[in-house]
């Protein structure tokens, strides 16, 4: 069985679907993609058991159909390196023997066939009884990216093990915290017509989060108690729900603080990332002193000596006040601030700092909460 297929487009497909497959699986067989042919049309597949990814590609020519499981790592890494033209595939129905040829190579490489492959699919009752909505792929793209770093890792915490999607009528809520920090993305362009809830784990968040950026077509989502489907026309994305009751986000963030910082989100973050080049400090703390027209940053390591201080200009209506915060996470929440300007919403020492863009893309609100470290002297 014969067919050909424009290398780029085959490669761009496989990189995408190669994001759920996991170098440590229980099966040996989801080491591999399923690839299918079907028509005039590759269908490709990739799967750890609890995320099961699917693109698609056009074929240039085909003769018949077929269904073989082969090595994503070997396939992924020759496509990288075959020239961007039309590359032809034949594969022996009997043997799984399998063949590519390009302009000026060609490889042989050993398929197994496609029944192998395991099939995940949704429980019938489940199915009945599942809600569907639609978002557009800009907002889950932005959503997911806005939150999935704020993800927890405390396996006694499973809750916080991924992105909480509260999607109400008239628009999206995507959470993400472990409990030092605490980010919330809300989209109000979007109107999902439906209140639904669920956790999506942090792998799944991050791959939609890539897969979907730059799209601006809409994604239609098919949820139940266990899992959700997402399709789009490129993807088909299916994938299993953290379990468990994520915390009320809203009782955490303040309503009001009684000071405000506002700075200039590209100097803040340069002066971060030069501080903390001085330490390697486990703790990670950065210690912050806010007065009327500037910040003084210092971080200091007594283990190796080292000690690092910067400032640069603010506006800030209180009191001097010295804070502690890690470093790390300040400096996450600032590359995901767009706006040219900052704020933070501070009490004292001993309360959260709210970091925002001082301005917001019409029809979203981003909030990202810190908890404070403790701080003798600066």
């Amino acid at each position: 069985m014969r067919f050909n297929v424009i290398c780029k487009s085959f490669r761009n497909a496989a990189l995408a679907v190669s994001k759920v497959v996991s170098s440590k699986n229980t099966l040996n067989i989801l080491e591999n993609f399923l690839i299918e042919v079907k028509g005039q049309q590759l269908y490709i597949t990739g799967s750890d058991s609890d995320c099961t990814l699917s693109s698609h590609v056009d074929l240039t020519e085909c003769d018949g159909e077929v269904s073989f499981c082969v090595s994503a790592r070997r396939l992924v890494d020759l496509l990288k390196v075959l020239p961007d033209q039309g590359i032809t595939f034949e594969v022996n129905p009997d043997t799984f023997e399998m063949q590519i040829q390009s302009p000026d190579g060609l490889y042989h490489l050993n398929a197994i066939p496609g029944d192998n492959f395991p099939s995940f699919e949704v429980d019938q009752a489940d199915a009945e009884n599942a809600a569907t909505f639609s978002l557009s792929a800009r907002s889950i793209a932005e959503g997911c990216h806005a939150t999935v770093f704020a993800v927890g890792n405390d396996d006694y915490r499973p809750m916080m093990k991924g992105v909480y999607f509260d999607v109400k009528p008239d628009q999206i809520v995507y959470v993400a915290t472990d409990t030092h920090k605490l980010v919330r993305f809300i989209d109000s362009r979007e109107q999902p017509g439906v209140q639904i809830s669920c956790i999506v784990p942090e792998k799944p968040s991050t791959i939609m989060s890539q897969i979907f950026d730059g799209c601006d077509d809409m994604v239609k989502f098919t949820i139940n108690s266990k899992s959700a489907e997402v399709e789009n026309g490129s993807y088909k994305f299916r994938f299993s729900f953290v379990q468990g009751r994520f915390p009320d986000y809203n009782r955490v963030i303040p309503q009001q603080s009684p000071y405000s910082l506002e700075a200039d989100s590209d100097a803040f973050l340069a002066a971060m990332r030069r501080v903390s080049i001085i330490s390697d400090n486990t703790s990670g703390l950065v210690k912050f002193k806010v007065s009327p027209e500037n910040v003084m940053v210092k971080i200091e390591d007594n283990g190796i000596g080292a000690a690092g201080r910067e400032q640069f200009p603010c506006s800030y209506n209180g009191p001097e006040m010295i804070i502690g915060f890690n470093g790390a996470f300040v400096i996450d929440f600032l590359q995901h601030i767009t706006s040219p300007q900052m704020r933070v919403d501070l009490s004292d020492a001993s309360r959260a700092g709210v970091f925002r863009p001082t301005v917001d893309e019409e029809g979203t609100n981003l909030v990202m909460l810190l908890m404070p470290m403790n701080v003798d002297k600066f």
